[in-house]
């Protein structure tokens, strides 16, 4: 069983709270009836579902697309400030698709966008490896080195923040790797490996050190990578990732499971 409005936006590009508006303002139909309550349980293979006369069902048929961002670019709908967006460059048949997570307005490289909000939700909260690299104002020290290693938790983040960031605190878990390509007293280069991919997280770890980040290019995020793919363009998954994504979609499902089903003996 599982909620209305998580049925539709599991099954739909429509977003949790696009579902409930859509359900609250009678666009939604189950099993021929109209269902204004979004907390209505639904038996997936056995209720039928319509929203705005389109069937709702569950299928595992998405679309994953890799777009190479560049600078300067925001990664939403739209900016009350007028700014560029992401969606001003992709093309028509992509604006609709939701982006797995963010890269801020100074950051270029790998994002990854979807047709299916399950399957931007599952990327999102993963700890799939997240590869970067980094061009900051400085050397790479020692402490900055023990802390990629061991973690370190950033009582005061709001170095390297954005002005508007409500987030006054940071724990970094330690990196899954680092190499140094460069390290002179002017300017560093490395590539780091994360788990994880909070609210400018890099810039603030970078900065409570002292050094800004004057480059940062997403490389990669699992087994999906940015290769030779032009700044600006976009490509569909290989087979082999899309491979690699159903995999991992399919044991994060079973997981969810079992873990519902111990909640539920509680």
């Amino acid at each position: 069983m599982m909620r209305l409005n998580k049925y539709i936006a599991h099954y739909s590009t429509y977003s949790r709270r696009e579902a409930d508006r859509a359900i609250q303002d009678g666009y939604v139909r189950v099993n021929g009836e109209i269902q204004e309550n979004p907390a209505t349980q639904i038996e997936e293979g056995t209720d039928i579902v319509y929203i705005s006369g389109k069937q709702v069902s569950p299928q595992e048929k998405y679309t994953v697309i890799v777009y190479n961002k560049p600078k300067g670019e925001l990664v939403t709908k739209s900016d009350p400030k007028g700014r560029r967006t992401i969606y001003d460059s992709l093309s028509k048949e992509f604006k609709h698709f939701i982006s797995v997570g963010r890269l801020d307005f100074a950051s270029e490289g790998l994002l990854l966008l979807t047709d299916a909000s399950h399957v931007a939700t599952a990327l999102m909260e993963s700890d799939l490896e997240r590869i970067y690299k980094i061009k900051i104002k400085g050397e790479v020290t020692p402490d900055m080195e023990d802390a990629m290693l061991n973690g370190i938790y950033l009582e005061d983040a709001s170095a390297g923040a954005h002005s508007h960031s409500r987030i006054k605190s940071m724990e970094i878990k330690p990196f899954i790797g680092y190499k140094v390509q460069k390290n002179r007293p002017d300017y560093s280069i490395l590539k780091v490996a994360l788990k994880e991919g909070q609210n400018r997280e890099l810039r603030r770890f970078f900065a409570h050190f002292g050094a800004e980040v004057a480059d940062l290019k997403r490389l990669s995020f699992a087994e999906i990578e940015l290769n030779n793919l032009p700044t600006g363009k976009t490509r569909y998954l290989t087979r082999s990732e899309y491979s690699a994504l159903y995999k991992f979609l399919k044991t994060e499902k079973r997981r969810i499971k079992e873990e519902q089903r111990y909640q539920d003996k509680d």
